[in-house]
């Protein structure tokens, strides 16, 4: 049985393009994966995430990505909430990620967040991934 991840495979996809020394990488559109994208621009992860048209009428999402001194900016993404076993939390129980020196990307009512703005607007939901 063939189970798909396509927040799971965002993340492995940005992961690998890290590691691989990659300038850009290109992935399928989705909602949710531009919004992922856009918080670690905001964040200073990623350089730029922009949608694009891969073929015609075919959206994707083009990822610069970061390097300092040679080194990727992202340490380490986790995918914590995973289709077979979810994870939620509420805006007072969200944990702190390596003790506030990662931060996490909650999906909530409000739109898709980073832990401490969910936490300011007092909302919680699933936990897509924590980042570092």
């Amino acid at each position: 049985m063939a189970i798909h991840d396509t927040i799971g495979d965002f993340l492995t996809a940005i992961r690998n393009g890290s590691s691989a020394g990659r300038e850009t990488i290109e992935t399928p559109f989705s909602k949710m994966r531009l919004a992922i994208g856009e918080i670690l621009v905001k964040e200073g992860y990623l350089a730029k995430c922009e949608k694009v048209e891969a073929r015609k009428n075919v959206p994707a999402i083009r990822i610069d990505l970061k390097y300092v001194n040679n080194t990727p900016a992202i340490t380490d993404l986790q995918r914590l909430s995973r289709p077979g076993c979810r994870r939620y939390t509420s805006s007072t129980e969200m944990p702190k990620v390596l003790g506030g020196l990662g931060f996490s990307i909650i999906s909530t009512p409000k739109g898709v967040l980073k832990d401490s703005e969910a936490r300011r607007q007092k909302v919680g939901g699933e936990v897509v991934c924590e980042v570092w």
